[in-house]
């Protein structure tokens, strides 16, 4: 490999790694936001002696994850659903 190979190399790396990290930050602050408004959930829940989990909006939100899943092509159905429970917090929504 010549030291040009290698220096554009290099800098196609760090474009990805520059990429990778203001998703990252993205990821981050959208989660943020989104466990404010489940937490609101949570609360006008047990304020009002509402049921803590809705069954079939959870069956509802996992065929949405499914979609965008399959949409965006990068993740399976099935990493939609064990990250939408538990890791998206889409229970007891």
């Amino acid at each position: 490999m010549t030291a040009d190979f290698a220096a554009r190399a290099a800098e196609i790396l760090r474009d990805h790694r520059a990429s990778i990290d203001r998703l990252d930050a993205i990821l981050v602050y959208t989660l943020a936001e989104r466990f404010k408004h489940t937490q609101a959930v949570g609360a006008l829940k047990a304020t009002h002696a509402l049921p803590p989990s809705d069954p079939a909006r959870e069956a509802r939100q996992i065929e949405r994850l499914e979609r965008l899943a399959a949409d965006a092509d990068r993740l399976t159905g099935a990493l939609a659903e064990r990250a939408g429970p538990a890791g998206l917090a889409v229970r007891r929504l």
